[in-house]
């Protein structure tokens, strides 16, 4: 496998209206980021994946762009976004600007020519399909934010398509003008220096609208290749897909060094495991640690020699990771440092989500009033309508609703948990004055520190990012191990994935094994006997043979 710099970097998610805010008006901005570059450095991090913050009505919070080349105000400007780059890079960490191509704001100036006339050059730009027979859309395609996925523009009697809100109508990938357009923007970002893009829905641009196939589309690679030779494949850069609907075999199409599409997919096999067949991620299944490893095993192995994987548990669309794959409560401490030692030993490039460091946990709020996120708000009131209970309904949203991974970023225990002087555009969670940066770096022991070893830990052994991987105690229902190996070492990991105290007897190879334990979240393990007593959620990694 040809080597990468990026590939012993760790990615940190940053959400901008809920990192920091300078100025007080409650939404963070470009300039609180700024004063937090520090922080970053000082957690070892290499790359900062930045969620929008490009001008939009903010009708899904900057998923909705009116404008690719200016700054939201209430984020800052093109100056501080420049400034926020360059002293980025003088700590040895690049921006991944968070590009949307699938569609853009409807107040977007392409679209408001659109709607002017049916003869605008930009009129192609979007998808227009005439009613269909009974004067309705011309399908029964939903949008993925509930109701129908077609929008009715009354001036030309015809209808958009918008897979998320209306707000958002979808870009017509068919036009070759979109492409050269797209394309140059994302020139000019890159000549800003910028280190790559983090590609929102990638996977549906290649969408074939009329037979309904809105993900995998045939063209879809093509326009991928296509997008590589024209911007990013001209140098050094770092690029992931979002693609909900990636298989393996896709994720070897997207990654693949021979392919020239992109560096890796987010996928999100282990993350729909949790997921209801009929309801979806608003009604959750309980956590099967054999199904669970058997996804993480599989993507483990398919992208092994030519594909690159990504590692997470959480980002701004999930729940939080403590709280969706470990314990919040007693052994919230114990769990967190298990999840990031997890992750940080598989192969692939890990990525932290804002406060995941700390071991931020789901918020509840009270009433349906207190959320913002569109998509929890639209399919609350859709499925009440459709006969689903209010109880039943904001059961799913703390599970899963976005607005998990969008409370402030907790600082301290000053009010707000530090996030703001002003009024937060949505509050934060109640338990800040206990779990907040403040008190994890005051603390030796702290979530925080752990994972500043693991960050460093993937910067100073090989074998955490080119070590081939090999599942073992396959059949254990609560203890997820593997081993790594690169030339003569072995690293072993050992997961115990539940609150209980464990007997795990060690297969009769590995019994004598000793070595330098890397990372432990209780007492370091130096050896292994005939078996070992495992603490509730205990994790440690051991390198044999260095």
């Amino acid at each position: 496998m040809e080597k990468k710099w990026w590939h012993n970097a760790v990615v940190y998610q940053i959400y901008p209206r809920s990192f920091m805010d300078s100025n007080g008006d409650g939404i963070g901005d470009l300039a609180g980021i700024i004063s937090k570059l520090d922080y970053l450095q000082q957690l070892g991090i290499n790359l900062i994946w930045l969620s929008p913050v490009y001008r939009s009505p903010m009708d899904d919070n900057g998923y909705d762009i009116s404008d690719y080349e200016d700054i939201a105000a209430e984020f800052g400007t093109m100056a501080e976004m420049e400034a926020l780059i360059r002293q980025a890079k003088q700590r040895d960490i690049h921006i991944l600007m968070d590009l949307v191509v699938n569609h853009t704001s409807d107040e977007h100036p392409w679209f408001i020519s659109a709607l002017e006339s049916q003869d605008s050059p930009y009129r192609d730009f979007y998808i227009w399909r005439k009613p269909a027979a009974d004067g309705g859309p011309p399908n029964n395609f939903r949008s993925y934010f509930g109701g129908s996925g077609w929008a009715y523009d009354e001036a030309s009697g015809e209808y958009y398509l918008h897979q998320f809100s209306k707000r958002q109508p979808d870009l017509n990938w068919d036009n070759p003008r979109v492409h050269e357009e797209v394309h140059a923007m994302m020139n000019r970002w890159l000549d800003k220096g910028i280190g790559g893009f983090r590609m929102d829905v990638i996977d549906l641009i290649g969408k074939e609208v009329d037979k309904q196939i809105m993900a995998n589309g045939k063209n879809l690679h093509m326009l991928i290749r296509q997008m590589n030779r024209a911007t990013f494949g001209k140098g050094d850069y770092v690029t992931v897909g979002e693609a909900w609907s990636a298989s393996p075999q896709d994720a070897l199409l997207y990654s693949a060094n021979d392919r020239e599409e992109l560096s890796m997919v987010f996928q999100f096999d282990h993350i729909k495991q949790f997921w209801d067949e009929q309801a979806g991620k608003w009604r959750s299944k309980p956590f099967v640690l054999a199904n669970f490893k058997a996804v993480i095993e599989k993507w483990q192995t398919a992208l092994a020699d030519r594909g690159w994987n990504s590692l997470f548990w959480s980002n701004h669309d999930l729940p939080r990771a403590v709280s969706k794959f470990g314990d919040e409560g007693e052994f919230r401490e114990a769990s967190a440092k298990m999840l990031g030692t997890a992750l940080h030993c598989l192969k692939g490039t890990p990525y932290i989500y804002q406060g995941e460091e700390i071991g931020m946990t789901n918020v509840r709020y009270t009433t349906i009033e207190e959320y913002r996120d569109i998509e929890s708000l639209n399919l609350y009131r859709e499925r009440l309508a459709g006969g689903v209970s209010h109880d039943e309904m904001m059961t799913g949203i703390h599970a899963n609703g976005r607005d998990n991974a969008r409370t402030p970023m907790q600082w301290d225990d000053s009010p707000n948990a530090g996030f703001t002087t002003g009024i937060p555009w949505i509050a934060a969670n109640p338990n800040y004055r206990e779990i907040n940066v403040a008190a994890a770096l005051a603390e030796p022991d702290s979530i925080l520190w752990h994972y500043q070893k693991l960050v460093a830990l993937r910067k100073q052994y090989p074998i955490l990012v080119y070590g081939n991987f090999r599942p073992i105690l396959k059949e254990h229902p609560q203890v997820f191990a593997w081993l790594r190996t690169l030339g003569e070492e072995r690293l072993l990991v050992v997961n115990n994935f539940s609150r209980e105290h464990l007997t795990l007897d060690i297969p009769e190879e590995m019994q004598a094994w000793h070595g330098e334990c890397l990372v432990s979240n209780y007492a370091p393990r130096d050896a292994l006997a005939v078996s070992l007593e495992l603490q509730p959620y205990e994790s440690f990694a051991l390198l044999i043979g260095r």
